[in-house]
């Protein structure tokens, strides 16, 4: 497990010695997968700056979706041990996130967490259900902080339907043993479900509120921030999809199709769309894999951060809507009140009567029947005042913004430590930085674009003063057949664009400034040669404006005069081309325009100028 096959330093016989910090007390961090691990750094936050402790990690291997993990490790530089290393050395405490492995081979105190929003998961423990042992041979399938979860059962008392996964003897006693020491809880409903399911653990539960929760609430004020770091525009609204691993999830559900569905239909001007994929469906299949599967996605602008990142806390705070799942990070959005749509939903996969439970039967699922944006803008209008989704809210933690005190207090009290003389706070959540991002092409993504042209009562359309263009640009690559919102779409293609269908078939060709192509040196013969169909050519010049060449000869030039965030000479190229159409009369040379440009519904315009050549 280490390249040295040696104990860390401070583990070692003579590790004093050569030690530069002798801590007074070792703590071990149990991880089973990448999940585990990162809830596990948020509680292990409450020892930051405490010289007197020492945290050494091992790996259970009761996972069998633990892939990267290792590199996890490694890459963090996190002093680490085998198991069977573990279990010999004199810890003064465990932390584990998850219940499955041989914990109950722990010989020093272990305090058990949860490593998604509460408890909601129903999993039964190999082999055998129901068994109050677990098999040397048991492995967990490693739910994490975006995790399975939700029903529509509600359990009477004594009900024999299985319990949450974490709060049954099944998974909290080993030969009539309570295993952890204390068992941290997130809020005060799941002492009722613990006492039901392990009414023996019940003196050892405590209640600790929930530190990813907390972060992310106080992540809230850095809106802005986080906002900027993803690449958002100002005016642009953020869709973060959330796909949890299996497959009743929404990367893993048969023709959900929910993140293509997400870049189709939304215009790519107005919307970001961010696919926040769990851990064990990105490294059970593998991060190449992922990255493959979804390449057409990401290169018609969808993000896609690693998951072993702190990214998508900052994207729920960032985020204007949520498409979700049976996932936690579907919970902490509806608890930070983002109004969300189940993309996905696997009511067998949860606790009945748990929070998940009551979140499957509140929010609405996505409808195949209708658009995607009225769902959205639907579910802003009417979750803000609900009732019922407002009590759910207060589900996920009962100790809002207590939980790195009430954390400290425990792991100390056992530690038999004082705590630090600052107050516990809970850790910012870190500003994304630029990652692994899908390839940057060579070539414009071509575009189905829809324009609609309205002039003003009193305005002079010759002088274009009062005419708008309002413009929504979708990915062409995206799209499976031009539905409603595309109709009278023209498509707007790079003639280099080494897919031929889409260079062969454009309305409006693109040609970037790289491409060196100067706007006299397009000729007619250049349109009817290659691209005999094409109604207009436009040169990329200065200032995000272009030369645009029309099929009869006209010779247009767009230049911006007010240009907001999102213009582009791509929606320049489509202004003038849907203005010239809409023009009742030809143009005459030197003939002026001022026209007003719109990116759909976004609440800055742009002004450009059109001068005929």
């Amino acid at each position: 497990m280490r390249e040295t096959g040696r104990l860390p330093l401070p583990l070692r016989k003579d590790g004093p010695r050569w030690s530069t910090v002798v801590a007074e007390r070792s703590v071990l961090g149990v991880v089973h997968n990448i999940t585990s691990a990162t809830r596990l750094l948020d509680l292990l936050a409450v020892f930051e700056g405490d010289e007197r402790i020492q945290v050494f990690f091992t790996r259970t291997g009761s996972s069998e979706l633990d892939g990267g993990t290792e590199e996890f490790l490694t890459s963090r530089g996190m002093a680490r041990i085998s198991w069977q290393e573990a279990l010999s050395q004199p810890f003064d405490l465990a932390v584990a996130t998850s219940r499955g492995g041989e914990l109950h081979r722990l010989p020093f105190p272990l305090i058990g967490a949860p490593h998604g929003a509460g408890y909601n998961k129903v999993l039964s423990r190999e082999p055998g259900a129901g068994s109050r042992e677990p098999g040397a041979g048991s492995r967990e399938p490693g739910a994490g902080s975006r995790e399975p979860g939700a029903g529509s059962r509600e359990p009477g008392a004594g009900s024999r339907e299985p319990g949450a996964f974490g709060l049954t003897s099944e998974w909290l006693v080993h030969e009539e043993r309570v295993v952890p020491a204390a068992i941290v809880l997130s809020h005060d409903e799941q002492l009722r479900r613990l006492a039901d399911g392990c009414p023996e653990a019940v003196p050892r539960a405590v209640v600790a509120g929930d530190p990813c929760l907390d972060q992310l609430r106080a992540g809230l004020p850095f809106r802005a921030a986080y906002r900027r770091a993803l690449g958002l525009l100002p005016g642009q609204r953020l869709v973060v999809v959330s796909s949890t691993w299996g497959r009743d999830s929404v990367l893993g559900a048969p023709g959900a199709d929910v993140l293509r569905r997400a870049l189709a239909e939304l215009p790519a001007d107005e919307f970001r769309v961010l696919a926040a994929v769990h851990p064990n469906a990105w490294y059970g299949h593998g991060a190449w894999q992922i990255h493959h599967w979804l390449a057409p996605l990401t290169e018609s602008g969808m993000l896609l951060p690693a998951p072993e990142t702190e990214t998508w806390k900052a994207a729920l705070c960032a985020a204007d809507f949520l498409i979700g799942d049976h996932g936690s990070l579907t919970m902490y959005g509806i608890a930070l009140g983002v109004p969300c749509v189940l993309g996905a939903f696997s009511d067998s996969a949860v606790a009945p009567g748990s929070p998940m439970d009551r979140l499957g039967r509140l929010l609405p699922r996505l409808s195949r029947a209708v658009p995607l944006l009225p769902q959205l803008l639907h579910a802003a209008r009417a979750q803000p005042d609900d009732p019922e989704l407002a009590a759910l809210r207060q589900s996920v933690s009962s100790a809002p913004g207590e939980s790195a005190r009430r954390l400290r207090r425990l792991f100390y009290a056992w530690l038999k430590l004082p705590e630090p003389a600052h107050p516990a706070a809970t850790r910012a959540i870190p500003v994304p930085s630029p990652g692994p991002a899908a390839p940057r092409l060579p070539h414009l993504p071509a575009a189905l674009v829809t324009t609609s042209v309205h002039e003003a009562a009193g305005g002079d359309s010759e002088s274009g003063d009062g005419v708008t263009v309002r413009i929504r640009r979708f990915p062409a690559t995206a799209q499976r057949t031009q539905s409603g919102h595309l109709a009278d779409a023209h498509l707007a293609a790079d003639p280099d664009d080494p897919d031929p269908r889409w260079p062969r078939s454009a309305d409006v060709l693109l040609v970037p400034a790289e491409r060196g192509l100067l706007p006299d040196e397009v000729s007619g013969s250049f349109l009817t040669r290659r691209f005999p169909g094409c109604g207009v050519v436009a040169v990329e010049e200065s200032g995000h404006g272009c030369t645009a060449l029309f099929d009869d000869g006209t010779r247009l030039r767009a230049r911006w005069t007010a240009r907001p965030a999102w213009a582009s000479f791509a929606v320049a190229a489509s202004a003038a081309y849907a203005w010239v159409r809409s023009g009742p009369a030809p143009l005459r040379p030197g003939a002026r325009a001022r026209v007003t440009v719109r990116a759909g519904d976004h609440p800055e315009a742009g002004l450009v100028e059109f001068t005929v050549r």
